[in-house]
């Protein structure tokens, strides 16, 4: 038996290998403590350690917990970054006084503070005198909203949370004893009181379950009748999915498929749909001979729908994912023509043809039956505008983008995956049909040198990196005055090229917004060529800006340029050396100084919130001081094949960020007792 007033030390955790002579051997000593206090709960890295020393599974290697170091300091760097970003929105979007280096503590009193309650410099959270609910004084510049949400509702009440979110008042009192320090969470529900026909039965509105402390941000769109909202709402298009819309035969499949898309787009509170009207179906068989009805009996439900409209006049072939694997072909009188005449086509140094559309070198060449490239392109918009003149004057159709190249961009066919070409290849230079030759012999003379009137033979293939090139490597012959007088000629086929299709889509669409899509050329744009640049057409290498010369014809028609935003985020070692931000933010500003709208579209179908929000932050640039935004933007919907994985309440966050941002703000407790402060409307 061991002295009953023997002295505990508790100093350090006693070795179990080596125990101390002073600690009593048996448990159930009177004087023995019955039940220790538990240790707090490990989490993150050391719950991991912990459930593998459980398991005997511990014995990790030393490389291997060197990089699960690295992996957890980029997930702290990560999370720094994003709180990063939301301090900085806080201070310049909701002007709270935040510290340099602010933290949680800060973020709860700033909020609190501007609710109109009291914070002490301890934490104590007070509030002198009620505060009227609906007093405008009270409000500032900020308007008192609804906790209503039925999103947010269903969600607590699927948790089994004690207080109804949906039963709250607009204002619900906190206990006043608790300090900011107290608040576990903030959770973010949507409350627009104007948007009542969203209800929980709608796909869109389905929420998993939240556990207490967890973070949820819904986002609503809202009234937007200040200046500063109004600059920050971007009407959001949503491309009409091709798969069993109109055939060949331009015949309108399913109209009841059509009705059920429209009425899901619909309850997303969209603006409008963007319609491809494609050439190969509308003057398929006979020159001339337009066949509109399909589209005339589409147009009428959308119309039915009360929804907006944008038409693509597409010049080009299409077999990609947004067809539902339906070959959309250049019309088949002209591909009788290239049977015989095969230089209408694009084609590479090889001497290899591209069908996808026709090669500019014919613009003002009579070869298709009797008529210009351009001619026909402005036969059919001239069809297009006079069929549907009705809709012009009701004002449905509020734009028209002209198709001007490969997949209705305006760039060259050059990194064309029927040819080979796989990202991140080069692409390879598309003037080698006899017309485009022709033009580059008459150039060349007028410079004197007749021996420049050929192509690079040293500029690779498809699938080529620029240091294996003679051309684009580093110091290579793209900077040679050869090179220079070369890719100042390729550029010009394209400006030229552009210049002549909107000067008649001007007459054809007088009144109407024209839109023309640049296309994300980002892969090697960190080295000295930019060859993927150079061989789409833009003359874009690191001694010149190659999208000014572009822009300065586009504004001469007062057009509006669609960017292709990628959405992607490029790690420092990619080998393609690619910068996607650092294109759009050459091509945005180069657009912008030329007081150029921009609007924007998303490359490739998005279907988590990163990448929506990533094309939030290129429709919204943050630090813009003259505070510049997209004037729409084009949702391209994922393939059939894929459609069903799509989370549609991701899809829906984003529209509301485009939309504009109202926040309300809770505060619970690990408990799950809830209470609210003053909730405002503010503007991301």
């Amino acid at each position: 038996m061991s002295n009953p007033h023997h002295h505990i030390s508790n100093t350090q955790d006693p070795d179990p290998q080596f125990p101390n002579p002073n600690d009593d051997p048996n448990p159930n000593h009177p004087l023995q403590p019955q039940s220790n206090p538990q240790p707090r709960r490990p989490r993150g890295f050391a719950a991991t350690s912990a459930a593998a020393a459980a398991t005997g599974t511990i014995n990790k290697s030393r490389k291997e917990r060197e990089k699960e170091k690295e992996r957890t300091k980029l997930r702290e760097r990560h999370r720094r970054a994003i709180t990063s970003r939301m301090l900085a929105g806080l201070r310049q979007y909701g002007n709270f006084p935040l510290p340099v280096r602010a933290d949680m503590n800060d973020v709860l009193a700033a909020l609190a503070r501007q609710a109109g309650w009291t914070v002490e410099p301890d934490g104590t959270t007070f509030r002198q005198t009620p505060a009227p609910v609906n007093n405008a004084s009270n409000m500032g510049t900020y308007q008192v909203m609804s906790v209503e949400s039925p999103v947010s509702g269903s969600s607590f009440r699927n948790c089994s949370t004690r207080a109804s979110v949906d039963c709250q008042p607009s204002v619900t009192r906190i206990n006043e004893s608790l300090s900011p320090a107290s608040f576990d969470s903030i959770v973010v529900t949507e409350s627009d009181t104007k948007v009542d026909k969203f209800t929980s039965t709608s796909p869109m509105n389905s929420t998993g379950c939240l556990e207490a402390g967890q973070l949820m941000q819904e986002l609503h769109c809202g009234e937007h009748g200040g200046s500063f909202s109004e600059t920050q709402y971007i009407p959001v298009f949503v491309m009409l999915s091709q798969s069993g819309v109109i055939n060949n035969f331009c015949q309108l499949m399913d109209p009841d498929g059509v009705k059920q898309e429209l009425q899901q787009l619909k309850s997303l509170k969209i603006d409008g749909v963007v319609v491809n009207c494609w050439w190969g179906i509308v003057e398929s068989w006979v020159p001339q001979k337009y066949e509109w009805s399909g589209y005339r009996e589409l147009f009428k439900i959308i119309r039915d729908f009360y929804m907006k409209l944008q038409v693509v006049m597409a010049f080009h072939e299409n077999g990609g994912s947004d067809t539902g694997g339906m070959f959309i072909s250049l019309p088949q009188w002209v591909l009788e023509i290239g049977k015989d005449n095969q230089d209408i086509f694009f084609t590479d140094h090889q001497g290899r043809r591209n069908t996808e559309c026709l090669s500019w070198g014919i613009d003002k060449e009579r070869v298709l039956r009797g008529r210009t490239a351009i001619e026909v392109y402005f036969d059919l918009m001239r069809s297009f505008r006079t069929e549907f003149d009705d809709l012009f004057a009701d004002g449905l159709i509020s734009a028209v983008e002209i198709g001007l190249g490969a997949s209705g961009e305006l760039k060259y066919p050059s990194f064309s995956e029927r040819m080979g070409w796989r990202y991140p290849g080069i692409g390879e230079f598309q003037c080698y049909d006899k017309y485009s030759l022709q033009n580059l012999r008459k150039a060349a003379t007028s410079r004197g040198h007749s021996f420049w009137a050929k192509g690079p033979d040293n500029a690779g293939f498809y699938n080529a990196k620029p240091h294996e090139t003679g051309f684009f490597c580093e110091r290579g012959d793209y900077d040679s005055y050869y090179g220079r007088f070369f890719l100042h000629w390729y550029r010009q086929v394209l400006i030229d090229h552009a210049d002549n299709v909107l000067t008649l889509a001007s007459l054809a669409f007088e009144g109407i917004q024209i839109v023309v899509k640049i296309p994300s050329i980002y892969w090697w744009y960190r080295t000295s060529s930019h060859a993927a640049e150079l061989t789409a057409g833009y003359y874009n290498p690191t001694n010149q800006d190659g999208y000014s010369p572009v822009f300065e014809v586009l504004k001469k028609h007062s057009v509006t340029i669609k960017f292709v935003s990628s959405g992607l985020q490029v790690p420092e070692t990619d080998d393609a050396l690619a910068d996607p931000e650092g294109l759009s933010w050459q091509i945005m500003n180069s657009a912008w100084d030329k007081e150029i709208n921009v609007a924007g579209q998303n490359a490739f179908p998005c279907y988590d919130r990163e990448g929506f929000m990533r094309l939030v932050e290129t429709a919204k640039p943050r630090n813009d001081p003259d505070r510049h935004r997209f004037s729409f933007f084009a949702f391209q919907q994922p393939s059939p094949l894929v459609q069903s994985a799509i989370c549609f309440s991701e899809l829906d966050y984003f529209i509301k960020c485009m939309h504009g941002i109202v926040i309300s703000v809770f505060f619970f407790r690990r408990n799950q007792q809830c209470g609210i402060l003053d909730h405002h409307r503010i503007f991301a």
